[in-house]
């Protein structure tokens, strides 16, 4: 494969040949994964989707080759050193649109993989893929209409901005330890809501001659919902912070900063537009969780970090003020009022997994919790043999504390202790719990965990009471109690993810394609023409039919002629080179709106300065 110049003159290794072009795909090929892959849970995989490189057509090809051109030359004097390093690190081309096979074998040796997905997918999957070290990529591409920018995810987006990113080991383990803890977040029912609401806009925004109503309509319910999300959910948190690093971040100081998020890399607009003093710069701390976003209008401010260790210690700090290591009363209401799948641990370990639907309280403390439906229990991530969702099919209730008058928590007492208090097999037990909750049945055993701490007491014709009020009684079965005296976590989702069907809430609305049309057709075939010569070496045919055909039937593409142009140098053609000019001078006029895309890619190849 041919090297590849850079600006400063100096020559890019020569890349592995990891992508296959536009014109020789095999669909035969054989498809080499990542060892991570098989790693992922199968709720994740529901998410992924196949990356058909033949759905790429040479106008795609072109607007990638267009971006990164234009990004390379630009981001060289911007964005952090990791990002040309990272290019050559990760294999990413700037000629090829990316082939996700390929870049599962180069990312392999950096320790992280890549699957293709549909768009945006729900906030809890995308960072838990990334705590897995998948980087998730809309395969999807944008439209040359919008070639500066587009709110839709798409595979310049990802694959030409997180993935440079992550071959700096320092930010690789940020963005891992991001998605472990990201993914343990706890969710209102409204960020669903807004997940939905933002993917829905995304879609329509980017598909061809959307109705203005329609692009209307999707962002006034953005606008609704961001207006009344009332008080931030821990995921609403953390995505701000997401967006305001990963995805929007600056690094370095606020006077001289540098560009890492890969919103930014990969908009050759806003990239440039960032840099200016229209744009506020603000040190970035823990206060970014509370600003919220807009996807689809610039930035108005942008925070910077001055190291990427400086994220890891934001992030830990965000981290310590989570239900996941604060438990307590406020992490079990949290689950609550999320309406969703989680999960509680107690301080002997044992998790239960359910949708919480109660909690009793005494003196600020939980004293008793209550879930409703499929409920399953655990420790240390994995299943308690036998209490499943099918035991558990109804729901699950137990009170959380100490005994009443004694002070020695049931998990902290030694054989003797548990004899004295009569808490053994066999023997028929009144447990008075603090806050007035009541315990009383025959035990038939216990289950302890790895410490050897009861973790589960297990009785029949048992009855629990609140005061006056009935919360079991023998009737309804075996009861099942927990052990713990404090509530030490909760967070989103089930401790052993294999507990519970999760192949749900996959999104309601799938991308839109472009259309297919004689006309649009014409122009893909005059598209192919050129990238065929120009991969090829062609010197032989002539451009000028080419050119002459996208004059007639084509006059508001300004892309092609600049190709045309490019190749026009190399063969040293300058009759023809200067009737190209001269036309794109006159699409200037005609189209100021695209002037500047022109003029941008004129810069790159009458200066020499092409990578």
């Amino acid at each position: 494969m041919q090297k590849l110049a850079m600006k400063s003159g100096k020559w890019l290794p020569e890349f592995v040949l990891l992508y296959l072009n536009y014109n020789v795909f095999d669909m035969n090929a054989t498809i080499e994964t990542n060892p991570l892959l098989d790693r992922l849970p199968k709720h994740l995989k529901q998410f992924i989707k196949p990356q058909d490189y033949s759905d790429y057509t040479p106008i795609n090809q072109a607007v990638w080759r267009y971006v990164m051109r234009k990004n390379v030359d630009y981001l060289s004097k911007v964005a952090h050193k990791s990002y040309l390093d990272g290019l050559k690190k990760t294999g990413i081309e700037v000629d090829n649109i990316p082939s996700m096979y390929g870049m599962n074998r180069i990312l392999t040796d950096i320790g992280w993989a890549a699957v293709a997905v549909d768009g945006f997918i729900p906030p809890n999957a995308f960072m838990e893929f990334q705590a897995y070290n998948v980087l998730v990529i809309a395969s999807d591409i944008r439209q040359l209409e919008h070639i500066e920018y587009t709110p839709a995810p798409d595979i310049i987006h990802e694959g030409a901005g997180h993935a440079p990113i992550i071959a700096n080991p320092e930010y690789a383990e940020y963005l891992r330890r991001f998605g472990e803890i990201g993914c343990k977040a706890i969710s209102s029912d409204k960020d669903y809501q807004m997940y939905e609401a933002i993917r829905l806009l995304s879609i329509v925004k980017e598909a061809e001659d959307t109705p203005q109503a329609t692009i209307d309509a999707a962002e006034k319910a953005v606008e609704d919902l961001q207006n009344n999300m009332g008080e931030l959910s821990e995921m609403a948190q953390i995505r701000n912070l997401h967006w305001w690093t990963v995805e929007y971040g600056l690094i370095g100081t606020v006077e001289n900063p540098k560009i890492y998020g890969a919103g930014l890399l990969s908009s050759i607009g806003e990239s440039a537009y960032c840099m200016t003093d229209k744009v506020k710069k603000i040190p970035y701390d823990l206060s970014a969780a509370n600003q919220n976003f807009d996807i689809t209008k610039l930035q108005p401010q942008l925070y910077v970090t001055p190291s990427f260790s400086h994220l890891s210690l934001v992030l830990e700090e965000f981290a310590n003020k989570m239900a996941l290591r604060t438990g307590g009363l406020s992490g079990i209401e949290k689950l609550i009022e999320s309406n969703a799948l989680g999960t509680i641990e107690l301080s002997t370990g044992l998790q239960v997994s359910g949708v919480f639907t109660k909690v009793i309280s005494h003196e600020g403390k939980p004293i008793y919790i209550q879930t409703t439906g499929k409920t399953a229990l655990a420790s240390r991530e994995k299943e308690l043999v036998g209490h499943g969702k099918l035991t558990h099919a109804e729901g699950f209730g137990s009170p959380i504390g100490k005994l009443k008058g004694i002070n020695l928590a049931i998990e902290d007492m030694s054989p003797k202790d548990l004899t004295a208090y009569n808490i053994t097999e066999g023997n028929t037990v009144k447990l008075e719990f603090e806050g007035d909750i009541t315990v009383e049945g025959e035990i038939i055993t216990g289950s302890r965990n790895l410490q050897g701490e009861i973790i589960l007491i297990r009785m029949n014709n048992c009855t629990v009471t609140h005061g006056e009020t009935i919360l079991f009684q023998p009737e309804w079965g075996v009861y099942d109690m927990a052990v713990g005296k404090k509530l030490v976590s909760a967070f989103s989702g089930p401790a052993d993810v294999n507990s519970f069907d999760l192949i749900t809430h996959l999104p309601s609305s799938t991308t839109i394609k472009a259309k297919h049309s004689a006309e649009r057709d014409d122009l893909e075939s005059l598209y192919h023409t050129i990238r065929s010569i120009r991969e090829t070496k062609d010197l032989e045919t002539s451009l000028a039919p080419v050119l002459s055909k996208l004059k007639a039937a084509h006059a508001n593409d300004w892309l092609l002629s600049i190709e045309i142009a490019e190749l026009l140098i190399d063969r040293n053609e300058p009759q023809l080179l200067e009737e190209v000019l001269i036309y794109l001078e006159n699409l200037k006029q005609r189209r100021p709106e695209v002037a500047h895309l022109i003029s941008g890619g004129l810069d790159l190849i009458l200066t020499k300065e092409n990578v």
